[in-house]
């Protein structure tokens, strides 16, 4: 990841997954994919426009292409790159190290279904007969 110890906000996030999404666009391209829910509306232009830059210009997620005062972005980083940092991070600064204690964590929720748990079983089942 280019910056290790940037993290993202929750709006800086919504705004990768589209940009993962759609791969390229400009702001009104983001909005217009913006999956806004009860809980989170879409934001104002301005508001998209800004933490694109952030993006861009502080944490080095998303690079840009001018078409004279427009800008067309992309993502630098790929979506599984964030993910496995996101995680190591967690495992790091959450759970001491120890990603059994992550699992553990999940596996004991009480809202993890039947059909995920036999697909983390057989995750770990393929990754041992790996090695």
């Amino acid at each position: 990841m280019k910056s290790n110890n940037n993290l993202l906000t929750p709006l800086e996030l919504k705004v990768m997954n589209v940009l993962w999404k759609i791969k390229k666009g400009f702001v009104n391209d983001i909005l217009s994919n913006w999956d806004a829910d009860d809980d989170d509306k879409q934001p104002a232009y301005n508001t998209v426009s800004t933490i694109v830059r952030i993006l861009k210009d502080k944490k080095q997620f998303v690079g840009h292409k001018a078409y004279g005062r427009s800008h067309e972005y992309f993502p630098l980083i790929l979506k599984k790159e964030y993910q496995t940092n996101f995680l190591d991070n967690a495992v790091d600064n959450l759970f001491a190290g120890s990603f059994s204690s992550l699992v553990s964590t999940f596996v004991n929720k009480d809202n993890i279904s039947e059909n995920e748990l036999e697909a983390l079983k057989k995750l770990i089942e393929e990754k041992t007969n790996q090695d």
